[in-house]
C-alpha cells in the first residue's frame, strides 16, 4: 500500500490525450542599444499565458494552441510593445524579438514592481529565498558559496573544495536540513553528486525553506529546507565554461539541450569535472613540527593529503511539450569521486597520510509533469531515481607524519609506526559500503478555481547497504551485516486565494513511516556457531503547519508559517560510517520541532530608477530529542577521531531575527545587506548555556556595477565585491565559570572578502570572468576548527551557444 498513489500516477500518465494542437515562439527582449533586458514581461492578451524573460533577455512561451494572438513585452521605465502573430501548422515555431525604447515621461513616478519568479515564491508566507543563479553561472564560484550569502543561512564546511559540508538555516545544521534536486532527497545521489560539485550554470534557482518546509517537498526537517530547481526548458542550446585558479583547482562544466520541432523529441545532457590539490596554508594550535625528543613548535603547514576529484553527468531523452506530457524524459546519473583525507573529525596534531575515499553511483531516472491531465486544473509530477552506489576507504599505511609533511622521527633516530597499522586508531581498512538507493516523488494537485487548491504528495527513500572489507578474513567477509533504512512521507495541502489575491493559506499535514532493520552475524553463546542477530524498529510520526500572507498594502506584504516538524535519523546516524569516522546508532529516534516565523517584506519599490526592497523575519525553535554529539563527549578534543551521533536529553531553543536589504539603480548598480543574530541555548551540567559550535551573528554584503558598451559596443563589464562576517563563536560547551584554557575552544571574530568581475562580449554567447577569494588572506573558520584556504585567484570561461 505504501507505493499506492504512485502507481496510480504512472498510470494515469499513460491514458491522458489530448486532441489539442500547440505551437512555441521565442525571441529576445533587448533596450535601444541592443542590451538584454532581464525579466521583462512577456504577455499573449486574453489567453493569460505570460512569462519573464532570463537573465541574457531570452524567453520561450510554449503551448499556444493554433490562432492569431497579440503579444505585449513590458519593462519597468521602458514604453510596451506590442505585436501580432499567428501560430499555426505552417509556422508552428516562431522567433519574435522586441526592442524596448525608454520611457522618460514616467522616471518621477513611484511605482511597484511586477513581481519575477523569485518574488512570487517569497510572498507566498513561507519563510523563504529564492536564489537565482544568473550572475553565479558566469563565475568562478561554486553553489555553496552562493548560498552563503543568503540571509540566515551559514555554510558549514571543513575545508576546501571537497571538504565535508553541513548547512545551518537559522543556527539548525546536519540533518536537521535536508537538501533536494528537484524534490529528490540529495542522499540518494551520493558524496560525488553534491552542492560543491553541480555548477551554477546548471541550476535554474535554489530555494531555501527556513524552519517550515512545504509540503510539495515532504521532507522530513526541522531547521527547514533547501530544493536546487534544475534548468527544465527545452531550448536549444550548449554552455560550457573552464575555470583554473589557486591550489591546482580546475573545474569544467557542460551542459545543453535540442528540441526537435515537429515531434517534440528532446536531448539533454550535462557533464563536470572538479579537482583540487588543496594545498593551501593552515596554522593553529594543533599545526606543529613535532622533534625526535617530542618538543612541538607552531608552524605555518600546507595541506599536503588532502587533493579531490570528482566527476559526474546526467542525459536525459524523451518528449517535451507534446500533447500527452509536458516532459517526459528518461536518464542516466553517473559520478565518481576521490577523495584524500588528512585529518579525522578535528585538526589533529598528527595528521592523515594516504588515507582516501572512492565513491561512484550510476542511477536511472525518470521525470514526468503533465498540466491539465485529463481535466482542466489537474496537474501530475512524477520524479524518481533508482540505482546503485559504492563507497571504498583505503587506510592502510602504518607510517607517522608531522605537518611538515614528513615522517615522524622517533627517540632513536627512527622513523615511527603506529601500532594498530593505519591512519587512524581503529586499524587497517579496505572496506567497501554498496548501497542499493530509490526515491520516487510524486505530486498530484487540483485547482478546483483561482480560490482553491489542493495537493497530494509522497516521497519514499530506500536505502539496502552492505558491507565488507578486504583486510578482514574471508569467513567475516561471508558474514557481514545488511542495513536497511526505508522512508514514506506522505503530505496533503491546501491553497486558499481569497481577497482579490491579497490573503494566501497554505495548510498542510504530513505523515512519516521510517522503517530499520540491521542484520549482524554474531556467535552463539557457546561461540559453536554463527547467527544474525536482528533489529528492526518500524515507526510512524505526523506533523503539520501552515503558510500564510497578507498584503497590507501594495508594498507591505506580512508573512507567517509554524509547523510541528518531525527529522528522521539519517543512514549514516543510524548505520554509522568509516569514511567520515561516524560510529552506528541503531536506536537513535527523530527529533521534533516547534517551528515560529512571523516577517515582512517591504516593496519592491521604484523611485525613477532607484529599486530597494526590505524584509524582515522573527523566527523561534523548540526542539526536543535532538540528534547531536553527547554534551560530554570527550570527542570536543583534538585527540578523539569518532563521533556517534545520539538524541540529546534537554531541549533546545533557538529565537532571532534576520533582516536583509536590496538596493538597485538604473539595472546596472545593486547593493545587498543582510543580518541574522539569534540566541541557540540548551541545558549543560544544569546551566543554561549556548549550543556550541553554532555562529549567533551573521552579516553579508555585496556590491554590483555594470557598464555597457565597455572597450566594444553591445558589451557587458560586471563588477562584484561581497564581504562576509562571522561573530566570535566557542566549538565545545564552556566547563563553568572562572575557568582556564577556554579560549583555546574559542573561534574568532572573523570578516572576509571577494572581489569578480566578468566581462561579457558583444555577441553575449562568450564570457571572461576573474575572481579572488578571501582577498585580505585571513584566517577563516566555518566548523569546529577546520580552517578554510585563504587567498586565492580563479580565471573562468563561459561559451554559451544559443538557438542551435
Amino acid at each position: 500500500m505504501k507505493n499506492l498513489f504512485t502507481v496510480f500516477a504512472f498510470l494515469t500518465l499513460f491514458s491522458a490525450t489530448s486532441q489539442e494542437t500547440f505551437g512555441t515562439i521565442t525571441g529576445m527582449v533587448n533596450d535601444a542599444s541592443g542590451s538584454p533586458l532581464p525579466f521583462a514581461n512577456v504577455l499573449i492578451e486574453g489567453k493569460k499565458i505570460g512569462v519573464l524573460t532570463n537573465d541574457i533577455g531570452l524567453y520561450t512561451i510554449p503551448r499556444i494552441p493554433y490562432g492569431k494572438y497579440r503579444v505585449t513585452v513590458s519593462f519597468i521605465g521602458y514604453n510596451k510593445v506590442t505585436k501580432s502573430i499567428e501560430v499555426n501548422k505552417n509556422k508552428p515555431q516562431l522567433k519574435i524579438d522586441f526592442t524596448l525604447s525608454e520611457n522618460v515621461e514616467n522616471l518621477d513616478e513611484v511605482t511597484v514592481k511586477g513581481k519575477t519568479k523569485e518574488t512570487e515564491i517569497e510572498t507566498k508566507g513561507f519563510a523563504v529565498n529564492a536564489i537565482s543563479t544568473r550572475e553565479a553561472g558566469l563565475r568562478s564560484i561554486q553553489t555553496n558559496e552562493l548560498l552563503n550569502t543568503t540571509v540566515g543561512v551559514k555554510i558549514r564546511q571543513n575545508g576546501g573544495l571537497g571538504s565535508n559540508v553541513e548547512y545551518s538555516l537559522n543556527g539548525l545544521s546536519g540533518r536537521s536540513v535536508s537538501i533536494f534536486i528537484d524534490g529528490i532527497p540529495i542522499s540518494i545521489y551520493g558524496s560525488s553528486f553534491s552542492l560543491n560539485s553541480i555548477p551554477p550554470s546548471m541550476i535554474k534557482n535554489i530555494e531555501v525553506y527556513k524552519g517550515v518546509v512545504p509540503g510539495h517537498l515532504s521532507s522530513d526537517a526541522v531547521g527547514g529546507a533547501i530544493n536546487i530547481v534544475l534548468h527544465k526548458g527545452a531550448k536549444n542550446n550548449i554552455n560550457a565554461s573552464v575555470s583554473y585558479g589557486s591550489f591546482n583547482t580546475l573545474q569544467t562544466n557542460i551542459n545543453g539541450a535540442y528540441r526537435f520541432d515537429e515531434s517534440g523529441f528532446t536531448i539533454k545532457a550535462s557533464a563536470f569535472h572538479n579537482y583540487s590539490d588543496n594545498d593551501y596554508k593552515i596554522s593553529g594550535r594543533t599545526i606543529v613540527d613535532i622533534a625526535p625528543n617530542g618538543v612541538q613548535t607552531p608552524i605555518v603547514a600546507r595541506r599536503f593529503n588532502d587533493a579531490y576529484r570528482s566527476s559526474g553527468g546526467m542525459a536525459q531523452f524523451g518528449f517535451t511539450n507534446v500533447s500527452w506530457a509536458d516532459q517526459f524524459l528518461l536518464g542516466v546519473t553517473a559520478s565518481d569521486e576521490y577523495n584524500e583525507v588528512q585529518h579525522g573529525t578535528f585538526v589533529t596534531i598528527s595528521p592523515y597520510k594516504d588515507r582516501f575515499l572512492e565513491s561512484d553511483a550510476l542511477l536511472g531516472n525518470l521525470t514526468y509533469q503533465k498540466r491539465d491531465l485529463l481535466v482542466k486544473g489537474l496537474d501530475l509530477n512524477i520524479n524518481g531515481v533508482y540505482g546503485k552506489r559504492n563507497r571504498i576507504i583505503n587506510d592502510t599505511v602504518a607510517d607517522a607524519y608531522t605537518w611538515t609533511g614528513n615522517r615522524l622521527i622517533g627517540f632513536d633516530g627512527e622513523y615511527l609506526e603506529y601500532i594498530w597499522g593505519s591512519q587512524n586508531e581503529n586499524g587497517p581498512t579496505l572496506a567497501k559500503i554498496v548501497r542499493k538507493v530509490s526515491s520516487v516523488r510524486s505530486g498530484l494537485s487540483y485547482t478546483l478555481n483561482d480560490n482553491h487548491k489542493i495537493l497530494l504528495n509522497h516521497v519514499y527513500s530506500g536505502v539496502d547497504r552492505e558491507d565488507s572489507d578486504e583486510m578482514i578474513s574471508l569467513l567475516e567477509n561471508t558474514f557481514q551485516q545488511t542495513s536497511d533504512l526505508y522512508k514514506n512521507i506522505f503530505s496533503l495541502s491546501y491553497e486558499l486565494n481569497a481577497f482579490e489575491d491579497k490573503f494566501k493559506l497554505n495548510a498542510f499535514g504530513k505523515h512519516y513511516a521510517q522503517k530499520v532493520l540491521n542484520t549482524q552475524p554474531v556467535f552463539n553463546d557457546d561461540n559453536t556457531a554463527v547467527i544474525d542477530e536482528v533489529y528492526q524498529s518500524n515507526n510512524d510520526y505526523t506533523g503539520y503547519g501552515f503558510a500564510a500572507s497578507y498584503i497590507i498594502i501594495p508594498t507591505v506584504t506580512l508573512l507567517t508559517s509554524a509547523e510541528k516538524a518531525i527529522r528522521l535519523p539519517s543512514e549514516n546516524e543510524v548505520f554509522g560510517d568509516a569514511g567520515d569516522n561516524l560510529l552506528p546508532n541503531l536506536t537513535i529516534e527523530p527529533e521534533t520541532s516547534d517551528n515560529l516565523n512571523i516577517g515582512f517584506r517591504f516593496g519592491e519599490f521604484n523611485v525613477k530608477k532607484h529599486g530597494f526592497t526590505l524584509a524582515t523575519n522573527f523566527f523561534a525553535r523548540n526542539i526536543e530529542n535532538r540528534i547531536g554529539l553527547p554534551a560530554n563527549a570527550d570527542g570536543l578534543r583534538e585527540s578523539d577521531e569518532f563521533v556517534q551521533y545520539t538524541n540529546l536529553e534537554n531541549t533546545a531553543e533557538s529565537k532571532g531575527i534576520e533582516a536583509e536589504f536590496n538596493y538597485t539603480y538604473n539595472n546596472n548598480l545593486g547593493f545587498n545587506f543582510n543580518i541574522t543574530h539569534m540566541s541557540l541555548t540548551t541545558v549543560n551540567s544544569g546551566v543554561e548555556t549556548s549550543v556550541p559550535n553554532v555562529p549567533l551573528s551573521t552579516m553579508n554584503a555585496g556590491l554590483r556595477y555594470t557598464i555597457k558598451d565597455f572597450i566594444q559596443s553591445k558589451s557587458l563589464i560586471s563588477l562584484f565585491y561581497n564581504a562576509y562576517y562571522t561573530d566570535e563563536f566557542a566549538f565545545k560547551f564552556a566547563a563553568g565559570t572562572n575557568t582556564t584554557g577556554e579560549e583555546e575552544f574559542l573561534i574568532p571574530e572573523q570578516i572576509s572578502h571577494d572581489f569578480g568581475l566578468s566581462y561579457t562580449f558583444p555577441k553575449k554567447n562568450f564570457v571572461l570572468s576573474f575572481d579572488v577569494k578571501n582577498i585580505f588572506d585571513q584566517s577563516v573558520y566555518d566548523n569546529l576548527s577546520v580552517q578554510k584556504p585563504g587567498r586565492a585567484f580563479y580565471l573562468k570561461l563561459n561559451y554559451i551557444i544559443n538557438n542551435l
